[in-house]
């Protein structure tokens, strides 16, 4: 069974990174992958870092989805902006694998604010800032899985 653990907890770290430039929820598969391997024999986290990154992962989940309509609202954008920018990045990734994520947010954003009535400069502007704020948090969240997968190689290595 902690073998079984062991496989699973780091098959969920690796894809919770994945994940984190993904239209998938990274940082919680991460956090799942730090808890498997806590459960194993392989590894034994404190109850202060596993709280920690938790709470961490629970900020993130909401702030993936509060950073791209705050980056579009700080530059002009409208709900129209955030809606398209989510649409954008969901068709992106499936159209153009790999940037079609970043491409899709921005031009998702800027025809969203399109119909939703902004001027051409409105519009470019809130895409940028939806984009810039659809970048900022997938960097978060490439840096909170990376410092699970940190905990998780640290522990690993003390076992064997």
């Amino acid at each position: 069974m902690d073998t079984i653990l062991l496989i699973l907890g780091v098959i969920c770290l690796v894809a919770g990174l994945a994940g984190a430039v993904l239209p998938t929820p990274g940082p919680s598969l991460s956090f799942g992958g730090l808890l498997l391997l806590h459960f194993s024999s392989y590894a034994e986290f404190s109850t202060g870092v596993l709280i920690g990154l938790g709470l961490l992962t629970a900020v993130m989940v909401v702030l993936d989805y509060l950073i791209p309509i705050w980056g579009a609202k700080k530059f002009g954008g409208t709900r129209y902006g955030a809606i398209g920018a989510t649409l954008g990045l969901v068709i992106g990734f499936f159209l153009i694998p790999g940037l079609g994520i970043f491409i899709g947010a921005f031009v998702g954003a800027l025809v969203g604010e399109l119909i939703g009535g902004s001027t051409r400069h409105v519009a470019m502007k809130a895409a940028m800032g939806s984009f810039l704020g659809f970048v900022t948090g997938m960097v978060m969240e490439v840096l909170l899985c990376l410092v699970m997968i940190g905990y998780a190689v640290v522990e690993l290595v003390r076992y064997f």
